[in-house]
């Protein structure tokens, strides 16, 4: 049973759970966000639509974790036209995500890669995070677009969130995050990637 369909939905709303599809999404307070958006071709929604029928008698919880990571993996074998390998959109979406750095949230990691983006953040109080990642989709698919020649939906509708336990979950999202290129292997080290927190930090930049 997903979170639309739950008889408590009012007081889990109540307490910071909402839902704009197959994903549940919490923001109840600010805490440190593992954001996943990923490109609206990246994975056929008959796919995804394939997962979610073997997942369905796994909990809520479980269904959300291996979903996440098999959309993330099949995200990585570069499916769809990939137009975050364009270096201008690329650079564009990180310039976007470092925009709201100290103004809606603070940025810990990210990583822009051909079809997908991660990112670590915590928002501030005066926001949400459906704010803020509204605002962030919009503006970069815009954007993208206009580059591209295009029209039409660039993301897909669902993002994933999930927010951290503790330090040690803290410390594994960002190697996670920054790992990406290395493991869909475009690239050596972490920080050999030009649009990822890694780069920055080897450069003394955050």
């Amino acid at each position: 049973m997903g979170l639309k369909d739950d008889p408590h939905k009012a007081e889990l709303r109540a307490a910071g759970w909402y839902t704009r599809g197959y994903l549940p999404h919490f923001d109840g307070r600010p805490l440190p966000q593992y954001i996943g958006l990923h490109l609206e071709d990246s994975v056929p929604k008959k796919v995804i639509e394939r997962w979610e029928r073997e997942l369905s008698t796994s909990s809520e919880k479980e269904r959300i974790i291996l979903l996440q990571r098999r959309i993330d993996r099949y995200a990585d074998q570069g499916y769809g036209n990939c137009w975050l390998k364009d270096p201008t959109i690329a650079k564009m979406i990180q310039d976007s995500l470092m925009d709201g750095e100290g103004v809606d949230y603070k940025l810990f990691a990210w990583v822009v890669m051909p079809n997908h983006t991660h990112s670590l953040l915590t928002r501030f109080e005066h926001t949400t995070l459906a704010e803020i990642m509204q605002a962030h989709k919009s503006y970069t698919a815009h954007e993208a677009n206009e580059i591209l020649g295009l029209s039409g939906q660039f993301w897909m509708k669902e993002y994933f969130d999930r927010f951290i336990r503790n330090a040690d979950h803290f410390r594994s999202t960002v190697k996670y995050i920054e790992d990406n290129p290395v493991k869909a292997g475009l690239c050596k080290e972490a920080s050999d990637w030009p649009f990822s927190s890694a780069w920055f930090k080897k450069r003394g930049l955050r």
